[in-house]
């Protein structure tokens, strides 16, 4: 395997979710080695995000112990045999990682449509292996540990090659490491679910850290009239300096009737970033005739939410589901929007932690302490506010 001039480590430092509780624990585990079609990185930076803390709770199923994690920034240290490697993705390239990395052999594949890769689903999300059935990572023991996509909260990182952008020299990787899932889910969830033009009016149900994500990408796409709506007046206020225009706070006020006061009409584009029914159905009724409206949040187990047929019907509305961009031409598109300022990833960090700070970041998420988005930085000691 090609590497760095620098000899690689025979182990590394990895938060592990071990068992039913959600906590996570750092432990040594022995450095991953990729295969054919697949990059180990050096992990600068890996995203906090709300998928891993449903996982941690119980709420989405996955395999334990598994390293969580899906959103990384990193350098390229090797590749497996045989890898095509792709432009720019050289030994000592500076990268991100997407949380959807895509197969490229399936039939969705096939077809562009990275976002219902088959093989990640079948294999990754439900096993936590990697496409040949086996995961890159073990327990100290030798037996199996899980990658949540590619286990981002560790120092090192197996990632298929196609789940990898570039960065330029002169971008701060580690705040760039949320183009690869807040970047690239609200990419997806704006621009190809919700086609979002110029001098349309969106609303965004919830404004955590996907949710101030799709703010900022919506103001990046044109759009004039940005309506925030949350509980928190902190969360609001922070969705106001990354573009919202307007900010609800749905616990003093009625938010379908706060937001259709606002907006007159209604929303050309709404987008739910909870996963909660209530707030789902919320979403679908603050709509413009002929409204497009976008579900993004995950929600827990089976949860349902009713939605009236006859306006439904009558009103032309569209809903439809993003779980994220198609990742072989959306992630250089998002990287392309960080590079140029026009999604400030720096500014939507608002707390950093170290590996060893990684349970307390999610503890911290769980109690709804952060506004916008954490990230794990490999090689700090402390915690820092900025």
């Amino acid at each position: 395997m090609p590497t760095s001039t620098r000899e690689l480590p025979r182990t590394m430092r990895a938060a592990v979710l071990h068992d039913e509780e959600p906590h996570l624990r750092v432990i040594d585990v022995e450095v991953p080695v990729p295969q054919r079609g697949e990059a180990l990185v050096e992990v600068i930076a890996c995203g906090v995000c709300h998928t891993d803390l449903h996982v941690m709770k119980g709420e989405v199923a996955f395999p334990r112990p598994a390293v969580l994690g899906h959103e990384i920034s990193g350098v390229v240290v090797g590749f497996g045999p045989g890898t095509d490697v792709p432009e720019g993705l050289e030994v000592g390239a500076t990268v991100v990682g997407a949380f959807i990395m895509p197969c490229t052999e399936c039939d969705a594949c096939r077809r562009g449509r990275d976002d219902l890769c088959a093989n990640f689903f079948a294999q990754n999300r439900l096993r936590g292996t990697l496409y040949d059935g086996t995961s890159r990572l073990a327990m100290p023991d030798g037996s199996f540990l899980a990658m949540y996509s590619m286990g981002g909260l560790a120092e090192y990182s197996v990632v298929p090659v196609s789940a990898l952008s570039p960065l330029s020299d002169a971008t701060d990787a580690a705040t760039a490491c949320i183009a690869g899932c807040a970047g690239l889910t609200s990419y997806g969830a704006v621009v190809r679910a919700g086609h979002v033009a110029a001098g349309d009016a969106v609303v965004v149900v919830g404004v955590g850290g996907v949710g101030s994500s799709i703010v900022q990408m919506a103001a990046a796409v044109g759009a004039t009239r940005i309506v925030a709506v949350d509980i928190a007046d902190e969360k609001l206020e922070r969705a106001r300096q990354l573009g919202a225009t307007d900010a609800v706070n749905s616990r003093e006020v009625d938010p379908v009737e706060a937001v259709r006061g606002i907006l007159g009409d209604g929303a050309d584009v709404a987008f739910e970033a909870l996963g909660r029914p209530e707030t789902f159905v919320q979403a679908s009724k603050m709509l413009a005739d002929g409204g497009r409206m976008v579900a993004v949040g995950i929600a827990a187990g089976a949860a349902t939410a009713p939605i009236e047929i006859t306006p439904l019907v009558r009103r032309g509305y569209t809903i439809t589901g993003s779980f994220g961009g198609r990742t072989r031409a959306d992630l250089p598109a998002v990287v392309d929007l960080v590079e140029s300022g026009a999604f400030d990833a720096a500014g939507l960090i608002t707390r950093r932690f170290s590996l060893e700070q990684a349970d307390e970041a999610y503890q911290a998420l769980a109690r709804g302490e952060i506004t916008g988005r954490a990230i794990v930085v490999m090689g700090i000691d402390r915690r820092d506010g900025g």
